[in-house]
């Protein structure tokens, strides 16, 4: 199922994009192309069968829980998902205690948290592989999903030009390290007090050196979107900013992705948002539900991506 490449990810954990090498990367995308075309003719195999995973949510969300659920399930895996007040850590249980028993039950971690210091402790002492579904600092199941889009109707990454506008958050770190891995020329455009943090834009220029990459980032959003071939934006306010909302609205005008801005862009040039968004905000109906838009297409491709790297991960080299 993985094709000509050696499964060199067996075992592994993955806490953001750059824990992969440019060819791993491809790896995953190449599997989850595969497995997808696969289970649409009909082939439903169950390489997991018999195994666990734990799906732990200590931060709600529709698309990761349900991707992720049924994408074990798909395996052949079952699903132990742990939410909210009642996730894993909810008793106030040392994270090695936690992780050094729920091993004992399941096959892998998969983990949608706040602090990505959370991630890489639950990593530091599991032996079984552990997912980040999501943390502050890096969204890496988000951004395979969006690679994956993109290439499905894009073809080769490389050389494509990918603009992100928007908050330096966890998605514009992850743009830049996707980017960066997969050999695209890279434009993020954020507001000056909401940029990317340095040290993430300064390990993605050591890999863009080797693999062709550009890395820009800048305050200017029509510099950003012009002759781009992808045009990205995400929500101003993330979960846990709610007080900040109306200061983060006032700070990031102009940054809204309308049909204005988007003029700008290729004219084959396609629109992703991760979801949810706020329509009116960040982004213009128009350009939501228009002919540009892989928003939903880039949503399914969650579950794919997902389900190649549990996979992956899971089974022997």
């Amino acid at each position: 199922m993985t094709g000509s490449r050696k499964n060199t990810l067996s075992g592994k954990s993955v806490l953001r994009l750059l824990d992969l090498t440019p060819e791993e990367l491809q790896l995953v995308l190449e599997t989850a192309q595969t497995q997808k075309a696969e289970w649409s003719l009909g082939i439903h195999d169950t390489p997991l069968s018999g195994a666990a995973i734990a799906i732990i949510m200590e931060k709600p969300s529709m698309r990761t829980r349900a991707s992720f659920e049924v994408g074990a399930a798909r395996l052949g895996a079952h699903p132990v998902v742990m939410s909210d007040s009642r996730s894993a850590f909810s008793r106030g249980e040392t994270v090695q205690d936690t992780t050094l028993v729920l091993e004992r039950f399941v096959d892998a971690i998969v983990i949608r948290t706040f602090e990505q210091q959370k991630v890489e402790e639950i990593a530091e002492w599991a032996s079984i592989p552990v997912v980040n579904a999501l943390t502050d600092m890096f969204h890496p199941c988000q951004g395979l999903a969006d690679l994956l889009t993109i290439k499905e109707h894009k073809g080769d990454l490389a050389g494509l030009t990918l603009a992100y506008v928007g908050d330096g958050n966890n998605m514009a770190h992850t743009y830049l390290e996707g980017g960066a891995l997969s050999g695209m020329r890279v434009r993020i455009a954020t507001p000056a007090d909401f940029a990317c943090d340095e040290f993430v834009i300064e390990e993605c220029e050591e890999v863009a050196a080797l693999t062709g990459a550009t890395i820009q980032v800048g305050t200017d959003p029509i510099w950003a979107v012009t002759d781009a071939d992808v045009v990205i934006t995400d929500t101003w306010t993330s979960m846990g900013d709610e007080e900040e909302h109306d200061m983060r609205v006032q700070a990031f005008q102009g940054f809204c992705v309308d049909a204005a801005l988007m003029a700008h862009a290729k004219e084959d040039a396609v629109f992703l948002h991760c979801l949810p968004a706020h329509r009116g905000e960040e982004v213009t109906d128009e350009v939501m539900d228009g002919e540009q838009s892989l928003i939903y297409d880039e949503a399914e491709n969650r579950l794919h991506a997902q389900k190649a790297l549990l996979y992956l991960l899971m089974t022997k080299a």
